[in-house]
C-alpha cells in the first residue's frame, strides 16, 4: 500500500468487508478516520453487545486486546480480529492472571466483579463483569451484606464506593490515560473557562471526579454533551471522543484535558496502534486472529453473559 493515498485503502477496506462479510466495530478512542469507516462505534458495553448480535462471519475491532478478547468469548465460532497485537491496555495489564487469583483465593468469602478492562483470563476468575455503563446497577444487584471485590480500577472503585456507600476491596489498578491527568490542568481550564462544564470518565482520579459537572461513561457523556444546554466543554478522557462529540453538537466548544504540561492531547498510544492500512491488510490476509481455548471462553462467558443478563431486565 505504499504510496497509496487514504481515499484508496478505504475504498479497498470497504470491498474486503463487503467480499468477505466483515464488520467492523471501533471504539471512541480510535481516530476520526477510523470512527468514520467503522460500521459501529462505541464504548466497551455497546461493543461487547454488537459483538454478541452480529451475523457477520469476520469482526475486525479496531480496538485493543481485551475488547477483542470479548468478541471472541461472545463469539467462539467468528474469526476475530485485532489489526494489531501490541494494542494492550495499561488498566488490563495492572491485573495479572496469577496475581488477582492469589488475590482472590485468599478472599473466598468475596464476589468478584471484574471492569471488562481486564484478560480474558481475569474474566474465568470473576462472578460477574461490568463496564462503566453498569458497573454501579452491577453492584447493587449485590445485598449490602455481601463482601465484594472490585478489580482492576482502583479508581473507578473507589467512585462506585462513594456513590453506594459500599466498603468493596479494590484492586490496585489504573488506567494510565485516565490516572494522569492532573487536578492542575483540570482547575486552571475551569478557571479560564467559567462557562464550561467538566465532564468525567469514572476512571479519573477522585478529586478530578469531585470537580465534575457530570461523571459518566464514554457514552454518556457523548450523550450529555448532546442534551446539555451548556455550550463549553472540559473534557476529562481520551481524545477520540472529541470526534462524535464534534459531530453531533457542531455548535459546541470541547476542551479536551491535556496529559502533560506540553498540552498534549490525552492520547491512548495503545489505541492508536490500529491504523487504516493495518485494518486493511488484517482484512485481506484475516489475520491476526484471536485465539481462545474453549475452557478460557466457557469460563469467560458466564460473568459476561450475566452481566448482559442483569443489564436487559434493569432496562
Amino acid at each position: 500500500m505504499n504510496n497509496v493515498n487514504k481515499n484508496e485503502i478505504v475504498k479497498e477496506i470497504f470491498k474486503l468487508k463487503k467480499s468477505k462479510n466483515a464488520i467492523i466495530l471501533a471504539h471512541y478512542y480510535q481516530d476520526s478516520e477510523i470512527q468514520d469507516i467503522a460500521d459501529f462505534i462505541g464504548d466497551s458495553f455497546a461493543l461487547s453487545e454488537k459483538a454478541l448480535k452480529t451475523d457477520a462471519k469476520i469482526i475486525i475491532f479496531a480496538g485493543v486486546l481485551f475488547m477483542a478478547e470479548t468478541a471472541k468469548i461472545l463469539n467462539p465460532t467468528k474469526k476475530v480480529i485485532l489489526p494489531d497485537m501490541e494494542a494492550g491496555c495499561s488498566l488490563a495489564d495492572s491485573c495479572k492472571y496469577e496475581d488477582f487469583k492469589k488475590f482472590v483465593d485468599d478472599h473466598p468469602n468475596y464476589k468478584v466483579i471484574s471492569y471488562i478492562n481486564c484478560s480474558a483470563a481475569v474474566k474465568t476468575i470473576s462472578d460477574i463483569i461490568c463496564t462503566s455503563s453498569n458497573a454501579i446497577d452491577i453492584v447493587n444487584y449485590f445485598p449490602k451484606e455481601q463482601k465484594l471485590i472490585f478489580a482492576p480500577d482502583k479508581n473507578l472503585g473507589s467512585y462506585i464506593n462513594s456513590i453506594t456507600g459500599r466498603n468493596m476491596l479494590l484492586w490496585n489498578g489504573v488506567c494510565d490515560v485516565h490516572d494522569q491527568l492532573k487536578t492542575e490542568a483540570v482547575v486552571k481550564l475551569k478557571i479560564e473557562n467559567p462557562d464550561a462544564e467538566l465532564v468525567a470518565h469514572p476512571e479519573c482520579k477522585a478529586v478530578i471526579l469531585e470537580l465534575a459537572d457530570y461523571i459518566g461513561s464514554t457514552s454518556a457523556m457523548l450523550k450529555y454533551t448532546m442534551k446539555s444546554n451548556a455550550k463549553k466543554f472540559i473534557v476529562a478522557t481520551e481524545s477520540g471522543i472529541l470526534h462524535q462529540m464534534i459531530k453531533n453538537s457542531p455548535d459546541k466548544e470541547f476542551l479536551i484535558v491535556p496529559s502533560d504540561d506540553t498540552c498534549n492531547c490525552n492520547n491512548c498510544h495503545f489505541m492508536k496502534k490500529i491504523t487504516l492500512e493495518k485494518i486493511y491488510y488484517s482484512l485481506l490476509n484475516e489475520q491476526p486472529e484471536i485465539m481462545l481455548s474453549e475452557h478460557i471462553i466457557q469460563s469467560a462467558k458466564k460473568p459476561i453473559m450475566k452481566m448482559i443478563e442483569i443489564t436487559e431486565k434493569l432496562k
